[in-house]
């Protein structure tokens, strides 16, 4: 099996999740009484925002690097980001790291194109919504992406800097995001929503959206498996 090197901390919401559900999940797999090797290296989620707000991309490509040799130095195989934002400067990160990534977005879009969906959702931080990092491997597989008004975006974005990454969560803010979608839904035919950030899963699941969830976490936690037992190839 593979050891796993997971950059975590963006936040501790959604790496606590990643941890017990990678770890659980490969124990199911291999049907026994077995946990996998893995290192997590946390890093601070505002920083990431901040450098993200700035478009400091350099500095932000160096300080996830960082963390990739740190886990490098723990013998890791391969490494994986917890969070979306992040792969704002993925591509970068990839070509200067000297182990394969395993990337969220395109374990999203893979599982967008199984589903055969054409037109979906986007939610997540503004820089998930508005920046192209997240749009553009859709894009090229032909499924559309809409994201919410500026209003709304600003509105979620609020909401997860502010509540999210704090694992607070409130029914107004739920029913809020839930007239967001529906409005998406009527006004824009989406056939499902992607939650494209990580503490999302907090607030939305398939029980209570207008339309179904693509879980990104969920989806790359389930490629970190396949690869942990060297079940897929990279891409």
């Amino acid at each position: 099996m593979k050891k796993l090197g997971l950059v975590g901390g963006m936040g501790p919401e959604s790496t606590i999740p990643y941890y017990h559900d990678i770890v659980y999940g490969v124990q199911k797999r291999v049907g026994k009484d077995y946990f996998p090797n893995l290192t997590i290296e946390s890093v601070n989620v505002f920083d990431v925002l901040r450098l993200c707000g700035e478009q400091k991309y350099d500095e932000l490509t160096d300080y996830l690097l960082q963390a990739i040799n740190h886990l490098v130095q723990s013998g890791v195989d391969f490494a994986a980001l917890s969070a979306n934002t992040p792969h704002i400067v993925f591509d970068r990160l990839q070509e200067l790291s000297p182990i394969p990534l395993i990337s969220i977005v395109e374990s999203t879009c893979k599982e967008a194109e199984r589903r055969n969906l054409n037109k979906v959702g986007l939610l997540g931080t503004i820089f998930t919504m508005t920046e192209d990092f997240f749009k553009q491997p859709f894009s090229d597989r032909k499924i559309e992406i809409i994201v919410p008004s500026d209003d709304e975006m600003e509105y979620i974005n609020h909401k997860i800097s502010s509540e999210l990454e704090h694992g607070i969560v409130r029914k107004e803010t739920l029913e809020s995001f839930i007239k967001i979608i529906s409005r998406m839904q009527t006004e824009e035919n989406i056939e499902a929503m992607i939650l494209g950030c990580t503490e999302l899963p907090l607030l939305l699941n398939d029980q209570v959206s207008p339309v179904p969830c693509l879980d990104t976490m969920q989806i790359h936690i389930q490629e970190i498996i396949n690869e942990i037992l060297n079940e897929t190839a990279f891409h």
